[in-house]
C-alpha cells in the first residue's frame, strides 16, 4: 500500500483518534474523505468533510457515491457507552453493536465494489485490545469489538479475491475524549495513528500498536486461565 497519492476516506474523522489519522494520512501525501455524522464539525485542514453516520443506510449509501474514488477505507467511527451486558440497558446495547458491527459491515459492503473497481486497495478496520478480553461494566463494547474482529478475519479472505487488503488494528487506551474518565495509561493517539499508517504500507494483516495488546494477543494462546486468572480453577471449591 502506498499513501502517498492514494484517496481515503476516514469514518469519524471529525475528532478523538479518526482526526488524527485523517492528519497523518495528508501528511503523507494522500487525499482524504473525512466522515463525521455532522461534517462542520471536521476541523481537519486539506481534508474534504463527508457527512456520513454509519448505522444510516441512507448515510452509508450516499458517502458511497460521493467518494467512490476511494482506495483506502479507513472504518474508525465508534460509541462507548460503558455499558453492563447483564444489567445494562439493551438500546445501548445494541447501539455498540449497531455501530462497531453492523455499521462498519455497511460501509464495507458499501465501499468494497467501488474499490474493487477502482482496481483494489486496503480497508483497515479500527478494532481494540478488547477484542480480546472482557470487562464486566463495559461488556457490550467488548463483545462488539469482539464481533467486530470475528468480521474483519471473515471478511479479509473474501475480499482477497478482488485485490482488496483488509487490516486490522488492535490498542488499548489512547488519550482520546472517549477515555476521558479512564485513570490508567492512556497511548498518544498522533504516535498510534503513525503506527496504524506505517503498518498499512507494510501490507499488515494484523497491527498491534501497543504493549497491552501485544500481551493479550500472546495470552489467547493460553485460554480462559490465562485471560481471566480471576475465575475458579477447575476443580476448585467454591
Amino acid at each position: 500500500m502506498k499513501i502517498a497519492g492514494a484517496t481515503a476516506l476516514v469514518t469519524g474523522a471529525n475528532r478523538g483518534f479518526g482526526r488524527h489519522l485523517a492528519g497523518e494520512l495528508l501528511a503523507r501525501g494522500a487525499t482524504v474523505y473525512a466522515g463525521a455524522r455532522n461534517p462542520d464539525t471536521v476541523k481537519v485542514p486539506g481534508a474534504i468533510p463527508v457527512a456520513l453516520d454509519i448505522t444510516d443506510p441512507a448515510s452509508v449509501a450516499a458517502a458511497s457515491a460521493l467518494a467512490g474514488d476511494i482506495t483506502l477505507l479507513i472504518n474508525n467511527a465508534g460509541s462507548s457507552t460503558g455499558t453492563d451486558l447483564l444489567k445494562g440497558d439493551l438500546e445501548a446495547i445494541r447501539l455498540e453493536m449497531d455501530t462497531h458491527f453492523f455499521g462498519t459491515l455497511s460501509v464495507i459492503r458499501a465501499f468494497a465494489p467501488n474499490m474493487s473497481a477502482n482496481g483494489g486497495g486496503t480497508i483497515l478496520n479500527v478494532l481494540s485490545a478488547l477484542s480480546w478480553i472482557s470487562f464486566p461494566g463495559i461488556g457490550a463494547y467488548c463483545a462488539a469489538k469482539s464481533a467486530e474482529w470475528s468480521m474483519t478475519n471473515a471478511v479479509r479472505e473474501q475480499l482477497a479475491e478482488q485485490d482488496i487488503r483488509v487490516a486490522g488494528l488492535h490498542v488499548g487506551y489512547m488519550d482520546t475524549d472517549m477515555t476521558a474518565r479512564v485513570t490508567g495509561p492512556k497511548s498518544d493517539p498522533a504516535a498510534v495513528a503513525r503506527i496504524a499508517i506505517d503498518g498499512l504500507e507494510q501490507d499488515l494483516y494484523e497491527i498491534v500498536a501497543d504493549e497491552v495488546s501485544r500481551h493479550l494477543q500472546a495470552g489467547l494462546a493460553g485460554g480462559v486461565a490465562s485471560l481471566y486468572p480471576q475465575l475458579p480453577t477447575v476443580g476448585a471449591s467454591t
